[in-house]
Formats: structure tokens, sequence, C-alpha cells
């Protein structure tokens, strides 16, 4: 993955195979306070208005159409939703009805770009033969085969995996220790590798070509928005994911 920035918006890009997919950070945003200043989640306290403002400068910043932005309301479940168009109106541009509960986003078409937002979980964009998808995997929705999912609805053959939470500051409970079975990620003292866990699953679902950013949002708070780190009151950054156009 390389760092990229334009217009203070700064993020992580990684190419998949005919795609990319680019993780936010905190950083060039219009929001304040607790949410300062990239925060993309507006089903938080922070302003409307600064939220739909950071949603432009990040789709500005990525060079892609805000209209075509694909999007859920996550419930850390398993569903996958593969598109062919963006909703109407579109739920990234304005607070408009309610977008479907639904973790992951999977589309063939250029021009669309899946995304997830994410404060401690990890964004995972998968690609392959059958287009792009970008999926929110905290543990609960690890545990319920998002991955599996995500790899399926697109054929995915390599994967990126996006800042969250590390183990160094992700201790859990023994019921969610149990979800997992004593398996790859599971460490002392009740530490969960969310990223181990990732990766077993991708391997499982058959995606060799995998990368990682490596970086705990808990143990970045100039980069990063932490659910955990923040106690909640916190902002969201964005996995985007997109079919990269071919001249000709």
């Amino acid at each position: 993955m390389e760092w990229r920035e334009r217009e203070g918006v700064r993020w992580l890009e990684a190419r998949l195979p005919g795609a990319r997919a680019a993780f936010t950070t905190r950083v060039g945003g219009a929001s304040t306070g607790d949410f300062a200043s990239l925060n993309l989640g507006i089903l938080t306290d922070d302003s409307a208005t600064a939220v739909r403002e950071n949603r432009a400068r990040a789709a500005a910043a990525l060079g892609i159409d805000p209209a075509g932005v694909l999007l859920g309301r996550q419930v850390h479940g398993s569903e996958v939703l593969v598109r062919d168009a963006p909703p109407r109106p579109s739920p990234y541009l304005e607070r408009a009805g309610g977008p479907l509960e639904v973790d992951g986003q999977a589309t063939a078409a250029a021009g669309l770009t899946p995304l997830v937002f994410v404060a401690d979980c990890l964004p995972i964009a998968v690609a392959g033969s059958g287009g792009v998808a970008v999926l929110h995997a905290g543990w609960r929705g690890l545990a319920a085969g998002i991955v599996d999912r995500g790899v399926g609805a697109v054929g995915a053959t390599a994967a990126a995996i996006g800042p969250g939470i590390g183990p160094c500051c992700y201790e859990v409970g023994v019921e969610v220790l149990a979800a997992f079975g004593g398996g790859e990620g599971i460490g002392s003292g009740r530490r969960l590798d969310l990223v181990a866990v990732a990766r077993g699953a991708l391997a499982a679902a058959g995606v060799g070509e995998v990368e990682s950013a490596h970086l705990c949002t808990s143990c970045e708070p100039e980069l990063f928005f932490s659910h955990r780190r923040d106690r909640g009151r916190t902002g969201r950054q964005g996995g985007y994911a997109w079919i990269e156009e071919r001249d000709g």
C-alpha cells in the first residue's frame, strides 16, 4: 500500500486486479472537536453539514463520482449486497430514506464505488473476475462469514486489509474468543488479532494475494478514529474500492 494525499486529504491506497482500494484517515476534513476532522459517518453526533462536506472532499481527492458511491446501514452482520446501479437518492450525498442493513457492498460496474465505514473494525477490499467488493469486518462479521460471502460475490483472488484495531489494544471477552473456537488470531491475555482472523478466512476462501496496512487505529490518534479508544464518541474512516476504467 502507498500513502497518498491530495488537497489535505490523506489515505492509504492499494492496487488490486483491475481495481483499487482506498482507506481514509481522519486528516483533511471540516469537522471539529471529537470528530476532527474527516469524519465520514453521518450517524454520529457530528454536524451533518460537516459530514457531507467531508464526504465530498474524500470523493474529490480519490477522483470518484460521489453519486456512484454504494453504502449501507452497517449492523455487524455478514450480508453483502451486489449492485449494478447506485440507489436514488444517494445516501452518500444526502441523508434521505434509510439504506439497507448490509455490511458489504459489491459491484461489477465501473463508475460505482463500494464503501464501508469503520472506527476499529477492518475494512477489507476484495477483487476478482466478478468485480470488486468492500467489507465491514469486526469480530461479529468475521465470525458470521462475511469474508466468504464477499469473496464469493466477486470471485475474489486478491484482497487488501485496511487499518483496524490491533491485538495490542483489543482485549475481548471469552464469548468473543469462543466464536472463533480457539483458532487463528487468538493470543494470550484474551487478545484478538482481527487481521490474522481475516487472513485465515481469506485463505480458506481461496484468496492467495493479501496485503495488509498493519496499522492499529487505537494506537494512532492523529491518524484514525477509534471507537474503543475514544469510548464511542468518535468519527468514522472509510474503506472505498472501485474498478479501474481502462481507455479503449
